[in-house]
């Protein structure tokens, strides 16, 4: 059945959603968006380390992504501006990756691919990588569920518990550098952000509880992937972009309908 390249195609984006959907959550609720967007930013320079270091661009990505993470995360509490700190790091590790891939003339490489996914091309390997990181995620995430709740409610509150938030945010910010390194196959670094936040918006005003916004972002999340993968084939458009296209459509859709649903009861 694997050898089929829309099912494995299907397994890869079915494995990144599971794992991006309850961090997206925490991304949403921490207005981290642009966190998501700088770690993806500068997987871009992890693809040239570890072509230029004959390595794997999983280890390579993967590596660049826990730094960038370590030093957004250590730095935030020496005084810096986020919203700076990530703009600076975001845009000079994209340019310093781009410049870097520039260099590599013995090396083939489609830039695009990486930019913005191939999941057609995904391999039994590449599902062994995504799978494993994505389930290491996902068992980090509900291992620190409750300490990761309360540190995103009030630090003081984590505190009162015996959790440090820092630490919390520290584990937050590496699970978001393993998504960004296991997705890079099947969307890309330019559009690993809108997996992560997209359906966790969309399932924000539907949800009573942080458990309930978990699981419909993950449902929006395969509903979009699998709605992707059958426009791609059938319209014969990039897979990446289209998943994304699907779930912007459900964010606009449900979105509306939430607002007349609010409206009609107000009245």
């Amino acid at each position: 059945m694997l050898d089929d390249f829309m099912v494995r195609a299907a397994l890869a984006g079915l494995g990144v959603v599971l794992a991006a959907a309850p961090l997206g959550c925490f991304v949403v609720w921490r207005r981290m968006a642009f966190f998501g967007a700088a770690t993806a930013h500068a997987a871009v320079l992890g693809v040239a380390l570890s072509l230029a270091l004959s390595m794997s661009v999983f280890a390579g990505v993967l590596a660049v992504s826990l730094l960038m993470a370590i030093s957004v995360t250590l730095l935030s509490h020496r005084g810096y501006a986020m919203d700076t700190l990530l703009g600076v790091m975001a845009h000079s590790s994209l340019a310093f990756g781009l410049v870097a891939v520039s260099f590599l003339t013995d090396v083939r490489i489609d830039l695009m691919a990486y930019l913005f996914g191939d999941i057609l091309a995904v391999g039994r390997t590449d599902l062994g990588i995504i799978w494993s990181g994505s389930l290491l995620v996902l068992g980090l995430t509900l291992w620190r569920w409750q300490p990761l709740l309360l540190a995103t409610v009030s630090e003081e509150l984590a505190h009162a518990e015996g959790y440090d938030p820092q630490r919390e945010s520290l584990v937050l910010t590496l699970a978001l550098a393993i998504v960004v390194a296991v997705a890079i196959k099947v969307v890309g670094v330019l559009l690993i952000a809108a997996l992560l936040i997209i359906p966790a918006a969309t399932a924000r005003p539907f949800s009573a509880t942080p458990e309930r916004m978990a699981l419909i972002a993950a449902g929006l999340g395969i509903i979009s992937v699998l709605g992707g993968l059958w426009g791609s084939w059938n319209l014969d458009t990039p897979t990446g972009p289209t998943i994304v296209c699907v779930a912007a459509i459900l964010f606009a859709l449900l979105n509306t309908i939430a607002r007349f649903e609010r409206g009609g009861k107000s009245d």
